[in-house]
Parts: C-alpha cells; structure tokens; sequence
C-alpha cells in the first residue's frame, strides 16, 4: 500500500513539470513611420524673413512687458549700424593708385639692384681671372719656348689682355657698384613714399593737394635714380660734387589740422615760438658747416681716388696686351717685366676699385649730402611762411628733425644753446 501511494505522487509530480512549459516574453517592436524633410514651398530668403520676423517680434513682445521698453527701443535704434556707407572720394582713389606705383617701382628696383650687385662680383672675377691667366702665358712663353709654342702662348697671351681692357673700359664706365648703391637708395626712398601715402590715407579726408604732391615725388625719384643704362644714366665722374635730389623743389607743403593743434598749444602759434626758430636757425647752420662740409670733402677725395683707379687699370692692362705682342721680337727683358708685372698690377687696382667698391662710397656720400640738404630745406620752408597756421606743427616738427639726426628733442635743444666753439666741435647728425 505504501508503494501504490508513492507512485501516485511521483506521477502526479511528473504530470505537473510536464505542463509547465517555459514561457519568454519578447517585447513588441512598434514600426514608425519615416518622415521625409517636407520641400518647403517658399523660397529660403523668404524663409530666412520669416524666422526673422518671428524673432523680433517675439523679442518685441518680451521687451514691451519690461518695464524699460522705451529705453531699449532707443539704444536698439542707436545701435543699428547704417545701411549705407560712403564712396571712397576720388582724391582717396588716386593716392591708391599712386601708392601701387609706388609698389611696383619699389620692387622693380630691388630687382635690378640685386642684379647690378651681381654684374659687380661676376666681372670683377672674370677680370682678374683673364688677367692672371694672360700674365701667366706671358710667363710661360719666356720660359724657353720656340716656334709654335711660342707663337700660341703669345697670341693667348695678347687676346686675353685686350679683352680683359675692354671689359675694363666698360666697367669703369658704368660702375656697377655704384649702380648697385643707386638701386637700393631708391628702393628704400620708395619704401618710405609708401609708407607716407599709406599714413596719409589712414588719417582721412585726402584733397587734391595731397595727390599732386605724392605724384610729385613719385616723379622726382624716377628722375634722381633712373633705371635705364644709356641715355639717362647718371654721371659716375662728375666734375664738381651735388647733393643727390630726390625731392621735387620749391615745393608747397600743406599740413592737415594745423589749426587745431595750434590751439591746443596756450603761449605758441601752431607750436612755434621764438625760441624754437632760433634753434631751427642754429641746427641748420651746423648742417651747413660741419655735416655737408665733411661729407663733400669726402666725397671729393673718393671720387678724385676712384677716377685714378679707374684709368690704371685699362692702361696696366693695355700695356700687358703690348708688352706680349713683342716677346720674342726685341731683345731685352722689360717687354716681359711689362706683361708679367702689368698683369699682376692691373689684378690689384682691379680688386681696389670694384672689391673695395668705391664707386658705392660715392654713391652713399653723395646721397647722405642730400639727405642733410633735404633737412636743411625743409626748415627753411616752415621758416620763411609768415602763417604759422601753414607751417607744420611745431613741436611735431621739433621731434620729426631730432629724429631724423638721431637725437633726442633735448639733445637738440642743447646742441642749439651751446656756443660757437662747442658747435664747431660738433655735428649736427649722430646717424652719419
């Protein structure tokens, strides 16, 4: 009995796992549907209004239950930058264009600076070269040689000489070293007029007689430092020594605001008083008597020394070419000691005159003379105009000439109050 109720419940047991049936509840996935960008039907800029409208008004309704309205309205409205700006005037037009040239004749003639430096190392060294090599067959042919040796030796020899004078003859002509130094004078004065047309825009309100003026001056250092080779060149041995000129003269210079500085300044016109004359007077009587008197000494003996080295070295040379073309046909020794010796002789006077570019320090003296007289003539014209009010402001104008003579505005003062003996001592310019 016991075993028929144990079985009973053993099958019961089996019967209820058996109906139990594992169960997993996967969750419903829900498909949506895609929307697709619906084409709007109104242009974007008409969409781009609208969000605009949309904006402020909203902002409008929200600033109208501020309390502050009327004030946000005003300073909205002030704040609105205006719709339409000025044309530039024609004036404004014509010194950009001016300042392009300005550009383009800087570049040029830092090209052709750079280029003329190089003709200075190239035929210096080709020089040199064809004489050394010319001295050195003269000696070769004396060494004992007969017949065609001698012959070729002496025909190379002579070749070599003559066109070593002729290419002589030319350099010592143009000076490319001088050419050279002449090139990058006029690119930084170029620079400068740049610089000044570009500050004259900045400040606004350009009139006629700043064009003239900027045209002016373009044209004035087209002529002071002209490109060319033929025809306009400059001279490269003048007889007497002149300032460069690179500005245009009896020039009327009209300053900006004048009236308004004048008369910020309590005690002075436009700046001047009698003490500012009078150290303007004394600075350019030192200009005169210490700076361009040296440097016109100067200049007077580097060109009278570049003269001498210019005609030796032709004539050494030409002499060489002489001396080769009678080896072997007189009997004596100097037609050698002339080829041999002119050659070794023409090599240095050839390295004194285009390696130690003296050509350049004429060039550099001659410019910083101008450079002094163009100071000198700028006090002179502020000095002799009657209207203070025309005259540039004076203590700008104290400042712009300490500068340039690289002082400060109370070293020039002293130098001005010093005596006759003090300044005789002493130069007007710390720069040169």
């Amino acid at each position: 009995m016991g075993t028929t109720i144990i079985s009973s419940k053993l099958s019961s047991f089996i019967t209820r796992r058996t109906d139990a049936t594992p169960t997993i509840n996967v969750p419903k996935i829900q498909v949506t549907k895609i929307s697709t960008p619906r084409i709007p039907s109104r242009s974007l800029v008409a969409e781009l209004n609208y969000l605009n409208n949309y904006i402020s008004s909203t902002t409008t309704t929200h600033v109208k239950n501020d309390p502050n309205y009327s004030t946000t309205i005003n300073n909205t409205k002030t704040s609105t930058p205006p719709s339409t700006c000025k044309p530039n005037s024609m004036e404004v037009v014509k010194l950009h264009l001016i300042m392009e040239i300005a550009a383009d004749r800087l570049e040029m003639h830092k090209n052709i600076g750079a280029q003329r430096d190089n003709w200075n190392h190239l035929l210096l060294t080709s020089v040199n070269m064809i004489t050394l090599s010319a001295a050195t067959m003269a000696g070769l042919a004396a060494t004992g040689s007969s017949g065609a040796p001698l012959v070729a030796l002496k025909v190379s020899s002579t070749i070599l000489y003559m066109a070593a004078t002729g290419l002589l003859v030319v350099m010592n002509k143009i000076q490319p070293s001088q050419l050279a130094e002449e090139q990058r004078i006029a690119a930084r004065l170029f620079k400068q007029l740049h610089g000044e047309i570009r500050t004259r825009l900045s400040l606004g309100n350009p009139n006629e007689n700043d064009v003239n003026e900027a045209m002016e001056k373009v044209l004035a250092l087209d002529k002071a430092y002209p490109l060319p080779l033929l025809g306009s060149m400059l001279e490269k041995f003048p007889q007497t020594v002149e300032p460069a000129v690179w500005w245009p003269r009896k020039k009327k210079q009209r300053y900006q605001g004048n009236e308004e500085l004048g008369g910020k300044l309590k005690g002075k016109k436009n700046g001047w008083d009698a003490s500012l004359e009078e150290e303007m007077k004394k600075i350019v009587m030192v200009l005169r008597k210490k700076d361009m008197a040296e440097y016109l000494r100067l200049s007077r003996k580097v060109l009278k020394l570049n003269k001498i080295l210019a005609v030796s070295g032709p004539v050494l040379t030409g002499l060489a070419a002489l001396g080769c073309g009678l080896l072997g046909y007189v009997n004596a020794s100097w037609p050698l000691m002339l080829a041999v010796i002119g050659g070794a002789l023409a090599s240095v006077v050839n390295t004194l005159e285009h390696g130690g570019q003296v050509g350049m320090v004429f060039e550099l003296y001659r410019a910083t003379i101008g450079f002094f007289k163009l100071r000198e003539e700028t006090i002179e014209l502020n000095m002799n105009e009657q209207d203070h009010d025309k005259r540039e402001n004076g203590e700008l104008f104290e400042i712009k000439v300490a500068l340039q003579l690289s002082r400060s505005p109370s070293q020039l003062r002293q130098l001005a109050s010093s005596d006759e003996d003090n300044v005789s001592e002493e130069f007007a310019s710390k720069l040169f």
